[in-house]
């Protein structure tokens, strides 16, 4: 790397940990699993377009033998294999990439944010996640507004 080049970051999410925690999520995943999945990816795809970091959404495994990855509007979506958790795959990608990038964990899970934080990531529980969510769209809100065209 080049000195004073800037450091890619990565926001890590644990899918199903911010699934769970968010009260606002509850209506959506009382209608089932993809439909909360689905509403969080937006979330995350509408911040995204504004931010810096790539962002890296993890999911707990399902019923497929193999780890599923996939991009949809410009975030990476992974799935693990079947009986992997998100904990798993985000330590094995926190332990192989935080010398080279800034990694910052999005989780409330006590053990992955402390391994994740030994490894020299920076965390974030899912309350400061769903409050740099809302700050993104009252930005753009906000830039919106003043830039908006009088008729």
């Amino acid at each position: 790397m080049i000195e004073g080049e800037q450091v890619p970051s990565f926001l890590l999410v644990d899918g199903n940990n911010i699934l769970h925690a968010w009260e606002d999520l509850r209506p959506a995943l009382r209608q089932g699993v993809e439909r909360a999945r689905a509403e969080l990816i937006r979330r995350l795809v509408d911040w995204s377009d504004d931010a810096d970091e790539r962002l890296v959404l993890v999911f707990d495994g399902g019923r497929k033998s193999q780890r599923e990855e996939q991009r949809q509007s410009g975030i990476q979506v992974i799935f693990g294999s079947a009986g992997e958790t998100a904990d798993v795959v985000i330590e094995r990608l926190v332990s192989k990439y935080a010398g080279t990038y800034r990694l910052i964990v999005a989780t409330d899970d006590r053990s992955v944010g402390e391994l994740a934080a030994a490894a020299g990531a920076e965390t974030l529980s899912s309350i400061g996640l769903h409050q740099l969510l809302a700050s993104g769209a009252r930005h753009r809100s906000e830039w919106l507004r003043k830039h908006r065209r009088k008729e």
